[in-house]
């Protein structure tokens, strides 16, 4: 009996898993925003610079960020981080951002998500109440305090690239809206921002849809018409995110905004298609370029508190603590603060035979396109 039954057993026994590519990942959420940072699986990719890296990534191994962004590990709010090996010797970790159409060189939320996986998980020393970091980014070196108590990181405030304005009050013309007066200001990336009152829109919840879409408008438009390039680096050029501005909800906030992050190509002919998805934090690259466009026009000054609301009520803390310049541009050193929450952990992997290793999108609510 007992050989019928271990012949039986091994019958039913199933075949071992094979799996390839797998990736250890925390995921996070920053004020709404959700995070995912990569911290095993990937041991290094090439380049002499974080830049470089993410470059390689972009051109070579595209098909890391698709995987993890698209589905089914993925969706369109998603944002992704890859920990490597710091290439600056100040530096303790470096990360490249990844996100639906983009390797931004900067980002806030991916930012104060990373510095939270890194002490969470005792990848760096801790050390409480304040730990001290340097993030080699592809925008740079990154200063970082987190204010951990017993483990937890209850607050992260970073001080971001220089950010400066390269328009200001600028009328361009959109299709379907038009004539929309923009500013665009780099923050870590380069943002056209609009405001909502004008527009007819609230920043809520229950009309994020029409945000989105007229912020990914705006986006197309104004990447068309004004042109931007970063002085210090050619190769980082055009708007390619949007943020929509208006008055505060919550006491003690200064402004409200919501970033408008592309989840697929929009097509002018096709107004059906138009879906893009809204930064669920206050955005922390948007709101220093918010800031620098509000220093140029002599509407905020250094060494003040500017307590941005994103469109779900969460705050973040920004402050100009010093003036500088980049190229021909007056620039802006700003800190961001701000928390992130663990969400989950999780081992990513690809079978042999799934068909869709580099995951895909459906027209329902990644735009027009399907991938």
């Amino acid at each position: 009996m007992t050989g019928q039954q271990d012949s039986a057993s091994q019958e039913i026994r199933p075949e071992p898993m094979k799996i390839s590519n797998m990736i250890q990942a925390i995921d996070l959420h920053a004020c709404g925003e959700p995070g995912r940072v990569i911290v095993g699986g990937v041991l290094d990719v090439p380049g002499r610079t974080m830049f470089d890296k993410m470059r390689y990534l972009e051109t070579e191994a595209d098909d890391l960020r698709k995987r993890m962004l698209r589905e089914p590990r993925g969706y369109p709010a998603a944002n992704c981080n890859l920990i490597l090996p710091p290439t600056h010797p100040d530096a303790d970790a470096g990360f490249v951002i990844m996100e639906q159409v983009e390797y931004p060189p900067m980002s806030g939320t991916n930012t104060i998500c990373v510095v939270t996986a890194l002490i969470e998980t005792g990848m760096v020393t801790v050390e409480e109440p304040v730990t001290q970091l340097k993030l080699d980014s592809p925008a740079g070196l990154i200063a970082v305090e987190a204010e951990v108590s017993d483990g937890k990181v209850r607050r992260v405030t970073f001080e971001n690239v220089p950010a400066f304005a390269v328009h200001l009050d600028v009328p361009i013309e959109v299709p379907h809206l038009g004539t929309v007066s923009v500013d665009v200001a780099w923050g870590g990336m380069f943002y056209v921002i609009a405001e909502t009152e004008p527009l007819g829109l609230e920043l809520t919840p229950s009309r994020a849809g029409e945000v989105a879409r007229a912020g990914e408008m705006i986006k197309a438009a104004a990447k068309a018409q004004l042109d931007c390039v970063h002085p210090d680096n050619p190769e980082v050029t055009g708007v390619t995110i949007a943020v929509m501005s208006g008055p505060a909800s919550q006491s003690g906030a200064t402004l409200k905004n919501a970033a408008v992050v592309s989840t697929g190509q929009l097509d002018w002919d096709r107004p059906q298609t138009w879906t893009a998805a809204l930064d669920r934090s206050p955005c922390g690259t948007g709101t220093s370029a918010k800031m620098a466009t509000l220093y140029a026009k002599g509407q905020l000054g250094l060494n003040e508190d500017f307590h941005h609301e994103g469109i779900l009520g969460t705050v973040f803390t920004g402050r100009l603590v010093r003036e500088t310049r980049v190229g021909d541009y007056i620039a802006v050193v700003p800190t961001i603060s701000g928390q992130a929450w663990v969400t989950g952990m999780a081992q990513y992997v690809v079978e042999p035979d799934d068909p869709f290793p580099e995951g895909f999108t459906m027209g329902d609510i990644w735009g027009g396109a399907v991938d």
